[in-house]
């Protein structure tokens, strides 16, 4: 149960539907540690398929509803003690923005998949909205709830890598290296829609993430990006492949290798920071180990559940060194932080530090904005 409230936070699900893939992720990600309880749901723009969906998941079928303009507005309408405390939206892009609004217009806290709109605008918008009415809003960029990933946070902004000078982002898979958009593959289709994706595929599904990551582990800003997008696939319109070069506040440089046609590869998500002092190096296919690396000793080895770790890295810990965690804990990391703020918000508290530690609605603005700017850059061939 949430401990700030002694129960459950009870949520409802926007998309998610049957066949769907990271809707099933997020409800396993936020049944992990026993403090969220699924109640309602619009998981398809066909009722039938919502309807399924609901008995498929044992949910009273008056809460399984037709739409979410309509879920909205009847959970409003319920008591306190019955109605959602949060929604969780796992819909294509295009239906971030209007679902999120419906939902904090009717004081529902938000877990919102990433990006968190197809616009800046649309992503200023609902930052307003948040502000306005006090709610909780979470972006699933999941790959920082790793807790490796929290640790590589906490050994550079202690300056032990000294002064950052280069940063290398890259996310390689080759799922994308057939049209498999042409052949009815349901993620893939969408993926490459521009009606349901927004302007850009590739460094909106992926490229958010390998920002997210960088902006969260290193603190740094970016002044300016100078990008060149292709789409290598003969017949494929959205961009497949992106590289961008990227300006630092402070001086530091960088480099993010986005692509999904790259041949053989799964989920190559790799960071790499160097600082005048030293190097890091973290592998999301090998998450549970970070590489420290100093120009005069030997390579160190950092391993997750281990003692020497920072209290960041313990909190999202939940087994022993050698028991391997992953995709599903790390979202899970942030499903619990996020419930145990919104706990603590209802109960007229303060959320505790290490709580307050997952990905909000001002960090889907910033995503949001370096997609935009991406674009930009690519379209006039210039730095922006």
């Amino acid at each position: 149960m949430n401990p700030h409230l002694g129960r459950k936070l009870r949520y409802g699900m926007v998309g998610g539907g049957p066949g769907a893939f990271i809707g099933q992720v997020h409800r396993m990600a936020a049944a992990l540690d026993g403090e969220w309880e699924l109640v309602a749901g619009a998981f398809s723009s066909s009722p039938e398929r919502c309807r399924e969906q609901g008995r498929l998941l044992g949910l009273d079928p008056a809460r399984a509803y037709d739409d979410y303009r309509t879920m909205a507005e009847a959970e409003a309408a319920l008591p306190d003690d019955s109605r959602i405390d949060a929604v969780s939206i796992v819909t294509p892009n295009h239906l971030h923005s209007p679902v999120a609004r419906a939902f904090l217009d009717a004081g529902v806290h938000v877990v919102c998949d990433k990006p968190m709109t197809t616009s800046a605008a649309d992503a200023e918008d609902l930052r307003r909205a948040v502000e306005r009415t006090g709610l909780v809003f979470a972006v699933t960029y999941n790959y920082t709830g790793y807790p490796i990933v929290k640790e590589a946070r906490r050994q550079l902004l202690s300056g032990r890598l000294g002064t950052l000078r280069k940063v290398v982002a890259e996310y390689s898979q080759g799922w994308l290296t057939k049209r498999l958009e042409e052949a009815g593959q349901k993620q893939a289709a969408w993926r490459l829609d521009p009606a349901q994706a927004g302007p850009s595929s590739a460094v909106a599904d992926i490229g958010s993430h390998a920002h997210n990551l960088v902006r969260y582990v290193t603190g740094l800003e970016i002044d300016a990006v100078f990008a060149e997008l292709a789409s290598l696939v003969p017949g494929r319109t959205m961009e497949d492949d992106a590289s961008v070069l990227t300006r630092f506040a402070g001086g530091a440089r960088g480099v993010f290798c986005v692509s999904q046609v790259c041949a053989g590869e799964e989920n190559g998500l790799r960071l790499r920071v160097y600082g005048d002092a030293g190097g890091l190096d973290w592998r999301q296919e090998r998450p549970d180990e970070l590489r420290l690396r100093f120009p005069d000793a030997p390579e160190q080895r950092l391993t997750r559940g281990s003692p020497y770790l920072s209290a960041a890295a313990r909190h999202a810990t939940r087994l022993p060194p050698g028991h391997p965690e992953g995709f599903v804990e790390a979202f899970a990391n942030i499903y619990r932080n996020a419930g145990r703020t919104i706990g603590a918000r209802m109960a007229g508290k303060e959320a505790g530090t290490l709580e307050r530690d997952f990905p909000d609605h001002v960090d889907g603005v910033r995503g949001v904005r370096f997609v935009e700017s991406v674009l930009r850059s690519a379209r006039e061939e210039r730095w922006v």
